[in-house]
């Protein structure tokens, strides 16, 4: 069968199958009946939108049905779906939901309180889970996806405007185009080899474009069944898989972290899943799944925005991501000059020794696939800035080409003059066996640069010991000298964000201090306590170089009022 060049072609492609297509918890629906809903759906929306409005909905949904049911509809209906992101609130959400210009917002009772108040004009409001709901769509129950899906749809119509997430500054809507859509989906089936019996576990939110590109896409293009889960649940995962009979999953962030923490059980390894896709698990914690689970995790890598992927081959090692396709042109620079950073250097264990000249940010100088932001010129300049496509992501080099991933440019850390990537030295205290969770980022230092804060969530039945860490610390022959961490946290749960990344600016707002204890490294490498007579110590040490204000942001007035952590 040839390769779809829409979205809206995968979706016509579904009716008359009558096979399981979309699952979550008891109900079940053919891929025949989702293309039918999908067309009733679109048949609906195209009574909705008005004539000369941007063709836009909105989507405020947990992963219920109804979510792939309204991307099916608007790749029929030729509209673009906005993922609303129900972690924000207020004057922000509306912003989001007025912003990408939505006429239509598709939501849920749960989710009604958050609307409440909002000012949000020329926006209908379709709430799922409503006798009222139900009633709007029974009209159009006898659509079919040949009769609802507009002509004039090609590849280059919007179907997607997802926002990115950012540390500063409000969410950027990026576009992606059905054309764009359906092929990362067939990319995805090809690479991973995505047969029509396999099922496609989504726990990740769709509102996020991880789900949604790496998840349902290849499962739409492979003709796989989706298996939903309303929120992510590390304690009902295996269940989950077991009853769907997944095979596929996507993570993003902790979510492994998350699953490793739960108890183990002598059936961990009684489950068909055979794959794991996504970003940010680790090379450490891959391994452990791996061994726990029997699962390869697979790490990939392409930009939100489409501008920069990197492609897993065969012969990629271990920790690397893989290399730059043979139609892109892939370096790693550094972010202020633009020259090219050093080839990586790794000792006998394969660790890298030469982080401070080999990391950079990883551009694309070729032909780039970014579509822009919705309504954001300046956001747009700044991505392509030069003419190259600037991925925000640090990276670093080896010798044969392959690329290994090293955080986020906003994560880098300049300690005595040398720039560090938090996601380096993350990877490193991932290896103490007793944290669970480990998060890398700046405090300021009292004269100049930055220090290195960890936070640490411990494994359950283990407290931090300053000895045995400061021990491992030693142990590890790729901690280079400015990495070891000045400050240690230990938290009860990493903050995270609605997509189960680490929550950084949580953190950095929090500084040195929110409540946990918190260890000082001294000068012999050991690590002490900061009380409260250490804390208002160190608070004069910031007060002694004059950074003020900014220190006491950074440390936490209401540290220093409480006294500081006991």
């Amino acid at each position: 069968m040839r390769s779809a060049g829409t979205v809206a072609e995968l979706v016509q492609r579904q009716w008359g199958d009558h096979r399981p297509g979309l699952r979550h918890r008891d109900t079940v629906l053919t891929h025949h009946q989702v293309a039918s809903g999908a067309a009733a759906r679109a048949a609906l929306l195209a009574d909705l939108l008005s004539a000369g409005s941007e063709p836009h909905l909105g989507v405020l949904l947990d992963n219920t049905p109804e979510f792939p049911l309204w991307l099916s509809a608007a790749a029929l209906a030729g509209a673009a779906v906005a993922g609303i992101n129900p972690t924000r609130r207020g004057a922000e959400l509306a912003r989001d939901i007025l912003h990408t210009d939505c006429r239509v917002l598709v939501t849920e009772r749960a989710h009604l309180p958050l609307l409440d108040g909002l000012d949000l004009p020329g926006v209908r409001m379709l709430v799922t889970d409503t006798d009222a709901y139900a009633g709007l769509l029974a009209p159009y129950a006898g659509a079919e996806p040949g009769d609802t899906a507009r002509p004039d749809i090609g590849p280059g119509t919007r179907m997607l405007l997802y926002f990115t997430s950012g540390s500063t500054g409000a969410p950027k809507a990026a576009i992606c185009t059905q054309g764009r859509l359906a092929a990362a989906g067939q990319s995805l089936v090809d690479h991973f080899g995505v047969r029509r019996e396999d099922v496609h576990y989504i726990c990740m939110p769709m509102f996020h474009g991880n789900a949604v590109i790496a998840d349902w896409a290849p499962a739409l293009a492979g003709g796989a069944t989706v298996a939903l889960r309303s929120r992510f649940s590390a304690s009902g995962f295996l269940d989950d898989v077991r009853a769907y009979g997944a095979t596929y999953f996507t993570y993003v962030g902790r979510a492994v972290q998350y699953l490793l923490a739960t108890p183990e059980r002598p059936d961990d390894r009684d489950h068909p899943l055979r794959l794991g896709f996504g970003t940010e698990a680790g090379a450490v914690d891959a391994a452990r799944f791996r061994e726990r689970f029997g699962v390869r995790l697979v790490e990939g890598y392409g930009s939100s925005e489409g501008g920069a992927a990197i492609q897993r081959t065969p012969d990629t090692p271990e920790r690397a991501i893989g290399r730059a396709p043979a139609r892109d042109d892939l370096a790693v620079v550094d972010p202020e000059t633009g020259e090219e950073r050093a080839t990586a250097v790794f000792d006998a264990a394969g660790r890298l020794v030469n982080g401070a000249e080999a990391i950079g940010e990883l551009v694309n100088r070729g032909r780039t696939p970014f579509e822009g932001y919705w309504r954001n010129a300046a956001a747009d300049a700044e991505r392509t800035r030069g003419g190259w496509y600037w991925t925000g992501d640090l990276f670093f080099r080896d010798a044969e080409g392959f690329l290994y991933f090293a955080g986020r440019t906003d994560d880098r850390l300049r300690v005595d003059s040398e720039n560090l990537a938090a996601a380096v030295i993350e990877n490193i205290l991932a290896r103490w066996e007793d944290a669970a969770a480990v998060a890398v980022y700046a405090v300021p230092d009292p004269v100049a640069g930055d220090q290195v804060m960890a936070a640490l969530t411990m494994r359950e039945g283990t407290g931090f010991d300053p000895s045995a860490f400061a021990a491992f610390l030693a142990a590890q022959s790729d901690l280079g000298t400015k990495m070891a961490p000045g400050f240690v946290r230990i938290v009860p749960a990493m903050p995270v964000t609605a997509t189960n990344k680490v929550h950084r600016v949580a953190l950095r707002r929090e500084g040195f201090w929110s409540g946990g204890p918190v260890w000082r490294r001294g000068p012999g490498g050991g690590y002490a306590p900061l009380g409260g007579e250490q804390l208002a110590a160190l608070l004069g040490e910031y007060e002694a170089h004059g950074p003020g204000i900014q220190a006491r942001a950074a440390i936490g007035d209401t540290a220093a009022t409480r006294g500081g952590p006991h």
